[in-house]
């Protein structure tokens, strides 16, 4: 294990991109006093399908796809030797969901972890990511989707309560291909994930979900990028998010870049969140720059409130306890996204955990 000494610009918390995250609560995963164990802590957690690779290859064969100006990623890029990647090939179905499983670390050390995700040209895949026990992990997962491509990818956060987790998740969607990412964040001490697009050819479309939730103490951040870069592409964004107990911090920033020559684009972005108790705060910034009037449509919206009292006072009517009647509007709420997982077993899981994290904080 070794100490990470190159020279980056340390953010000081003054910058746009770090105006809201608590520096100090980071290990060190950005101004580089965090000690670097070289380790891989992500397995494929599928049986083996035809057309499905998974591989750990040197970081001089495996080139980013993409360019980041975060300095955490310049990190792991820096010092993280290996690189994991998931190849689905040419023109393969594959009907069940690939998992990839990542295991507890250590919280006296970090991971850098440098991931790659390729869909080749026509292929079909739903990948799904389950983060849980205690660690200390920086992330740069890079996702290509080739033409005619179509990727779901779920990002499970069941974090412990002591990891501390920030990472990039970038999408490169190519023509007539479709990208889906759900990110659902119900754990953790300190998560500060980026979910990012760009469109590399027409016709493309992505979909970003998400769901958090925080109680005491807990800091989520997520921050969203779409870059439209070219003509007729579509992209819609729907996150939600519940807070509940005393400092139970979220920060939602929502930005989309409809550049001059996207030419056609549709966009809409949307972000809802609930505060259950006193003392929990949500930041929500949606964002929208436009350089073409050439457009199909481009909107956002954004909402921070209470429980519907109509909506307790109808269940209670009906004999069900307050308690109950708010974990039910709690399900509600959070059942449009996470019905998206497709996989009852994991959606069942969620829901049972959100309950329990509900109950803890005595909402």
């Amino acid at each position: 294990m070794t100490t990470l000494t190159t020279n980056y610009l340390t953010p000081t918390g003054r910058e746009e991109a770090w105006r809201f995250t608590p520096l100090k609560r980071l290990g060190g995963l950005h101004d580089g006093t965090a000690v670097f164990a070289d380790r891989h802590s992500l397995s494929l957690g599928s049986a083996s399908v035809a057309g499905v690779s998974f591989a750990l290859v040197s970081s001089a064969d495996a080139t980013p796809i993409s360019e980041s100006d975060d300095v955490i990623v310049a990190r792991i890029r820096d010092f993280a030797k290996e690189v994991s990647v998931l190849t689905i090939a040419a023109n393969t179905e594959v009907a069940e969901p690939i998992f990839l499983k990542r295991s507890a670390g250590a919280l006296d050390s970090a991971e850098f972890s440098r991931v790659l995700i390729r869909v080749e040209n026509h292929a079909r895949a739903t990948v799904i990511i389950e983060n849980s026990g205690d660690t200390h992990l920086a992330e740069d997962l890079e996702i290509s989707v080739a033409p005619g491509a179509s990727l779901t990818l779920v990002s499970l956060q069941e974090w412990g309560g002591k990891s501390i987790h920030a990472g990039r998740q970038h999408a490169v969607v190519d023509r007539d291909a479709s990208f889906k990412s759900i990110i659902v964040t119900i754990g953790g001490s300190l998560v500060r994930l980026l979910p990012t697009v760009e469109f590399a050819g027409q016709g493309a479309s992505c979909e970003l979900l998400g769901v958090y939730f925080a109680t005491s103490g807990q800091f989520f951040e997520h921050r969203m990028f779409v870059d439209h870069k070219v003509p007729n592409a579509k992209s819609r964004v729907n996150y939600k998010g519940a807070l509940a107990g005393d400092q139970a911090h979220t920060v939602w920033i929502g930005d989309v870049f409809i550049r001059a020559a996207a030419e056609g684009t549709d966009t809409y972005e949307l972000n809802r969140n609930l505060l259950l108790s006193d003392g929990a705060r949500a930041d929500s910034v949606p964002n929208l720059e436009i350089e073409t009037g050439e457009i199909v449509g481009a909107g956002h919206a954004s909402t921070t409130g209470r429980f519907d009292d109509e909506q307790l006072f109808y269940l209670m009517s009906r004999g069900i306890t307050l308690a109950d009647a708010r974990r039910l509007v709690v399900r509600g709420f959070f059942n449009e996204i996470v019905s998206e997982v497709g996989n009852e077993e994991i959606q069942t899981r969620l829901m049972d955990r959100i309950d329990s994290e509900l109950a803890k904080a005595g909402a």
